[in-house]
């Protein structure tokens, strides 16, 4: 039902300001709506393919990679950092972009937050990989410890860039404030998941034979989750140690999994990720209390990353 005030703004630019004061009133809906919109319809073509499902008679080229770049990565672009960007700036203005900007260019945290993620990633994926096979790890050639950085740094561009500003920069703290660390993150990794579920009609995610692949990869994703909000409030809201984190384990099994494990079936990397994710979180949940590094009130902004942003009647 339209408001008196909705249906002033009807005339001359009227249209829009709807629009914009839709944003203001459900940012975190508008939010949601317009990363799922954008990226699935971005990837309809990419789904329709021979790549996907083979309804159009075409393909896109490169192998693996290319069709990825060409077919996934556009889609995953315009969702959630562009819907966060369109909405940060629709309900927050400049000082929302300023925020924004500010979280995205936080390199300077203790140093060994770096060399924790760069070491505990892999490490993690390894030992489970481990306790799954019985398999020994291999030291991988000289070429793939080579290619490890400049691979991380690729995926920091793409994976890192493309999703995180959207789902952690902008969704986590605004649902932290709304509900408390791990209802938000639940409800963050449960969307998160969900959005990558149409590229499991793909060569991205298989394609999938079954539901196991798909509700497998799901529980990942929300396990996971928890590392990711425990790292974003420690690391005062550090969105480049946040990418981090994500990427090291896209970077590790795509550049080392399969020279460290050569004789380990490429399905144990879902379960192994699996494992981990829920082994870590489980120990941080326990170890915060539930907490996460979320800091108490009175707390200061910069120990845990204290949400900072817009007006909190708007968020309710």
């Amino acid at each position: 039902m339209e408001t008196p005030s909705d249906t002033e703004e009807l005339s001359g630019n009227g249209v829009r300001t709807v629009r914009t004061s839709v944003l203001r009133r459900r940012p975190l809906t508008s939010f949601f709506v317009l990363a799922f919109a954008l990226s699935w319809l971005a990837w309809l073509p990419y789904i329709l393919s021979g790549n996907g499902i083979g309804v159009w008679h075409f393909s896109f080229p490169g192998g693996a990679m290319g069709s990825q770049l060409l077919g996934v990565l556009p889609g995953a672009y315009l969702g959630p950092i562009a819907s966060a960007l369109l909405v940060t700036g629709a309900t927050e203005g400049r000082a929302g972009l300023r925020v924004w900007r500010r979280r995205m260019t936080r390199f300077r945290v203790r140093w060994y937050w770096y060399l924790v993620v760069l070491v505990a990633v892999p490490a993690v994926l390894v030992l489970t990989t481990v306790a799954l096979t019985e398999q020994s790890p291999v030291l991988p050639p000289l070429a793939v410890l080579t290619a490890f950085l400049p691979g991380l740094l690729l995926q920091m561009i793409t994976t890192g860039l493309a999703e995180e500003p959207g789902w952690r920069e902008f969704a986590m703290p605004r649902m932290q404030q709304r509900l408390g660390p791990v209802p938000a993150t639940l409800v963050v990794g449960v969307l998160w998941g969900a959005w990558h579920l149409p590229l499991f009609l793909t060569e991205w995610g298989g394609p999938a034979d079954s539901l196991r692949q798909p509700l497998e990869f799901l529980g990942t994703v929300i396990a996971f989750s928890f590392v990711m909000t425990w790292v974003f409030n420690r690391t005062g809201e550090s969105m480049p140690l946040v990418m981090l984190v994500h990427t090291s384990v896209n970077n590790f099994f795509s550049v080392a999994w399969s020279s460290v494990f050569p004789n380990v079936a490429p399905d144990y990397t879902t379960h192994a990720f699996l494992v981990g994710s829920m082994a870590a979180a489980l120990v941080l949940l326990v170890a915060t209390r539930g907490r996460l590094g979320l800091p108490r009130a009175g707390s200061s902004p910069q120990q845990a990353g204290t949400p900072r942003f817009g007006n909190p009647e708007q968020q309710r």
